[in-house]
């Protein structure tokens, strides 16, 4: 099988999960518009097959958590979002979607997915292993040094993490 282009940019992925409740998560709109589907068609597949969801797989948001993530997304305008609280998927819970909405582009996407999980997961070890090489570093040298170090670390900072954590 030859490589072709990912359907879905893994950025466009990676900006779409947020932090919730202890979990990395992606919201059911986030995914209905990944997949090209209204939001209303995925949670309709969701709740026709919603034995297959447990709550380490997909969980609803409470009300507390979605009025933070309006603060987040910032005014909302008429139309464009659920009045309904929003699902919340786990890695397990996307992976469980491929088996229900079988179409081309959900197949494609979910892999594209799965490949954005598995990247994020790898990437975090690495990350805390250059910090404590850094830190090493830094006691080896003296104050002039400092404006580097604290620039290093600025890169390093993951700007795809939500500022605050929501839920408990």
């Amino acid at each position: 099988m030859k490589n072709s282009p990912a359907i879905v940019q893994q950025e466009n992925i990676v900006s779409q999960i947020h932090f919730i409740r202890g979990e990395k998560v992606i919201l059911d709109s986030d995914l209905a518009e990944l997949y090209g589907v209204e939001v209303k068609a995925l949670k309709r597949a969701v709740r026709r097959n919603i034995q297959r969801f447990p709550i380490d797989f997909m969980f609803e948001l409470n009300k507390e958590e979605y009025d933070f993530l309006r603060y987040q997304f910032g005014t909302l305008k008429r139309g464009e979002h659920s009045k309904y609280l929003p699902f919340a998927y786990t890695e397990q819970g996307v992976a469980m979607l491929s088996g229900i909405l079988n179409s081309k582009r959900a197949i494609e996407v979910n892999i594209e997915i799965m490949r954005t999980f598995v990247k994020l997961r790898q990437w975090l070890p690495a990350h805390k292993e250059l910090e404590k090489k850094l830190n090493a570093l830094e006691k080896n040298y003296n104050e002039n040094f400092k404006v580097v170090f604290d620039a290093i670390r600025l890169l390093m900072k993951d700007d795809s993490k939500p500022k605050h954590q929501i839920g408990f």
